[in-house]
């Protein structure tokens, strides 16, 4: 534990601007003279104290609730003071400059400071000092961060899980069975000259099958809980007045764009986030792709190309009223050809076929046929027809967007996770393949067994935090708000 995190800290705990309430939170060892200080009194542990909050003068600042909670039954672990006040931001400051006065005037009685070193909070240092006082792990810090930040219902309540340990309950299981596996390879190696083969009659093979089964299972919930966390990033592209903008429209069910006849009109992305499911998607628009000579419009197509190059997702959209016409056709063939060359071939394409209500379903479906010969006559990508302007097919298109993201049906009890997350499981994964792939082997290498199963343990624990650097929570909790 660094020096700083033995100091006594101090924040506004609530979010900045007007409110009916306004929290100021200290929290640090030895805080009862202060509470006596800033109360004029004793508070009784975890009860409300309805009392006037004044300045050295003795003038009233404002009249609030006071809380008291001492170590260890508080949120950090330390002694905890808690002023509820009216949440003007005045009003606040004044109450956390009070606090930060008082806190440094000389102790009637003994002439030192009443709080030696009390000091403003950094980003996330309350929910640090909960992670290092082992009231919480890491996994549940940052579901803290994820439920203030949760954009969709989904997202608060897999959050809320993960805050409750319920990840966290699967990792330390993942862990303990490790550690088991582990303990009969240590003791092979380190009683060789024993005749009893501990691994085999240990079931070794079995229970590291088992482990990594259980594994894939919290793979997959993990994957889940990270696209209800981080969404995907879906850019529309494709040849002007194709329907982009339309389509942004209709999925977000506003007007963000302009729509006009006129080609070119979007000359910027335009961004919003829907949710389907209550997984967030980050849908772009894009300027049209197409040769220009307008310097502004190169751009703003110049723009789209780094956000197609950027997606996680790309919706190609056709226009079924221009799909037999030759030029139209090379058109889209050759933005066909530059997208397969800009984006990996793990980034899902579907091709949108629009505008399906100014064509007769049979013609529809001819041009569609038409326009895929005229880019090679495969059609390898996922395909829906729809009408961005009468909402037919959108349906089939936010199923197809939830599929090609991986999402499947939300079930009971689904946690939030982070990409951190799915890295560390990744890792463990690898190391529990090396360590099955030298069990099995004829003459296998038990140091090495050994080691891949250290690693994999490691690997573990960074999730939770058991094995951290101090690197990482930096970069963790300053992501936080302060006073949280």
């Amino acid at each position: 534990m660094l020096p700083r995190h033995n100091e006594p800290i101090a924040a506004i705990a609530t979010a900045p601007g007007r409110g009916a309430v306004g929290i100021v939170r200290v929290s640090g060892p030895g805080l009862g003279p202060l509470v006596q200080a800033l109360c004029g009194r004793a508070l009784k542990p975890r009860e409300a104290t309805y009392l006037p909050f004044r300045d050295a003068a003795g003038q009233p600042i404002d009249q609030g609730l006071a809380l008291y909670f001492p170590a260890p039954h508080s949120y950090t672990g330390e002694d905890v003071l808690e002023l509820q006040a009216h949440g003007g931001p005045v009003v606040l400051q004044l109450l956390l400059a009070r606090c930060l006065e008082a806190a440094a005037a000389p102790d009637a009685a003994s002439g030192r400071p009443v709080l030696a070193g009390l000091r403003l909070a950094q980003p996330g240092e309350f929910t640090e000092r909960a992670f290092l006082n082992d009231k919480i792990d890491l996994a549940q810090a940052e579901a803290i961060a994820d439920l203030i930040d949760a954009s969709t219902e989904a997202a608060a309540r897999s959050a809320s899980r993960s805050l409750a340990g319920a990840f966290s309950q699967e990792i330390h299981a993942l862990r303990d069975a490790l550690v088991h596996l582990r303990m009969l390879v240590e003791a092979t190696l380190d009683f060789p000259e024993e005749e009893i083969d501990f691994l085999r009659k240990a079931d070794a093979h079995g229970q590291l099958s088992n482990l990594q089964q259980t594994l894939a299972g919290v793979m997959r919930r993990a994957s889940q809980g990270a696209l209800l966390r981080e969404g995907i990033k879906v850019v529309i592209a494709g040849q002007p007045n194709a329907g982009k903008s339309s389509l942004l429209n209709a999925l977000a069910g506003a007007e963000l764009a302009i729509v006009t006849p006129i080609a070119g009109t979007t000359r910027d992305k335009v961004q919003q986030t829907i949710q389907i499911e209550g997984v967030p998607l980050h849908v772009i628009d894009t300027a049209g792709l197409r040769e220009s000579d307008d310097e502004v419009e190169k751009i703003g197509i110049a723009r789209a190309w780094d956000e197609i190059a950027a997606a996680d997702a790309v919706l190609f959209l056709h226009d079924l009223s221009r799909a037999e016409t030759p030029e139209y056709a090379a058109a889209d063939a050759l933005i066909a050809g530059t997208i397969a060359q800009k984006l990996p071939a793990s980034v899902p394409v579907i091709d949108v076929w629009n505008k399906i209500d100014r064509v007769a379903l049979v013609g529809g479906e001819a041009a569609a046929e038409a326009a895929a010969a005229g880019q090679g006559g495969e059609r390898s990508h996922p395909s829906v027809r729809l009408s961005a302007r009468t909402g037919e097919g959108l349906d089939a298109l936010r199923r197809l967007l939830l599929e090609v993201a991986g999402w499947q049906a939300a079930p009971e009890g689904l946690y939030i996770a982070r990409a951190r997350h799915i890295a560390a499981l990744q890792a463990v994964d690898g190391h529990l393949m090396e360590a099955a792939a030298q069990l099995h082997a004829a003459g296998p290498a038990l140091d090495l067994l050994a080691e891949e199963l250290r690693l994999a343990q490691n690997a573990l624990n960074a999730i939770t935090g058991e094995f951290t650097s101090d690197d990482l929570l930096g970069v963790i909790f300053s992501s936080f708000c302060i006073g949280k």
